[in-house]
């Protein structure tokens, strides 16, 4: 790479394999998988560093089978973590404001009242993924500010899974500011914070004009499908589904479709290999993207999709250098 990765998610493309997540403030051996709810492990031989330039893979069969192809999906953070104390419950953040991610860790609560965490960030989150690492089983709660209008303040999240928007009192409760995310309106929720001694890790975007862009979609179920503006060109786009019916989570990448269309995709949720190759599913502009067919996991009649995208450089910056189409 041209940085070092402070978040590292690895899938296998040509068999089935979990959905490898590390972050380098819980700590290099440290996994979870966005397509189980299993608590955290820990393996000195799956990722084995993160080091400036890139990171280095141990033998495990998730990230690196004999003849087994990958993807590798890298966020740089802020590199070391620090003490953040903005929220009401203490947190440690690596964080880079300019890109607009973090990655956070911390120690559940059982005091009453609003609960919150920093993120570091210096500006509003636009996506957030929360997960318990410990105590057996806890789903992935997943806050994004296409599910509504004021989505967190009125208790809207996902999950990696194949149903649609949640509402849950317990969950947010209000929007986040630029310091700290509301993650429950009390000491009470399981999934974002259950007890004094549970350990949770936090991941925050924030969107950056030509950078990042997190937002939503009605699909019109046509081939002629719904052009999606971004302002700039994508090199990472996930889809999500979220009301009138269930599905997956794909995941698409200027890596492996350099070219247009784009149709190599693998779910969030699933450990299914890669599939659907040769169904067109949309284009990569310049500065968005165009669906080119009808399918329910991105464009069928009147659903609403949320998506998360991100640049293969930013745009429009002070030197020019705006993208040029594919």
């Amino acid at each position: 790479l041209e940085f070092t990765p402070d978040f590292v998610w690895i899938k296998a493309r040509s068999v089935g394999h979990s959905h490898a997540w590390f972050d380098s403030v819980r700590g290099v051996s440290k996994v979870m998988y966005s397509n189980a709810r299993n608590e955290e492990g820990s393996y000195s031989g799956l990722l084995t560093s993160f080091h400036r330039g890139g990171f280095t893979v141990g033998n495990y069969d998730d990230e690196n089978q004999n003849g087994t192809t990958y993807v590798a999906w890298c966020w740089k953070a802020g590199g070391a973590a620090v003490t953040n104390n903005d929220g009401n419950i203490t947190s440690s953040v690596s964080a880079n404001q300019e890109a607009g991610f973090s990655v956070a860790t911390y120690t559940g609560s059982t005091a009453s009242g609003a609960l919150t965490v920093g993120h570091g960030l210096g500006r509003k989150p636009a996506w957030v993924i929360i997960k318990r690492r410990d105590g057996g089983n806890h789903d992935w709660i997943i806050g994004h500010q296409g599910l509504a209008t004021n989505a967190f303040a009125n208790n809207k999240f996902l999950k990696f899974e194949t149903g649609g928007t949640f509402t849950n009192s317990q969950v947010f409760g209000v929007e986040p500011t630029t310091t700290v995310t509301q993650i429950v309106t009390d000491g009470s929720s399981g999934a974002t914070n259950l007890t004094s001694t549970g350990t949770y890790v936090m991941y925050s975007w924030a969107e950056i004009p030509g950078y990042s862009s997190f937002g939503s979609y009605i699909g019109n179920g046509s081939d002629d499908g719904p052009y999606v503006h971004l302002g700039f060109k994508a090199a990472w786009i996930m889809i999500k589904l979220v009301d009138g019916g269930n599905d997956d989570w794909p995941i698409y990448d200027n890596k492996r479709d350099p070219d247009n269309p784009c149709d190599h995709r693998l779910f969030a949720n699933t450990s299914t290999a890669e599939g659907a190759v040769g169904q067109e599913h949309f284009d990569i502009l310049s500065n968005g993207i165009k669906f080119r067919k009808q399918k329910n996991p991105f464009n069928n009649s009147g659903k609403t999709y949320i998506y998360m995208a991100f640049a293969e450089r930013p745009s429009g910056t002070m030197f020019g250098l705006d993208a040029n189409a594919r």
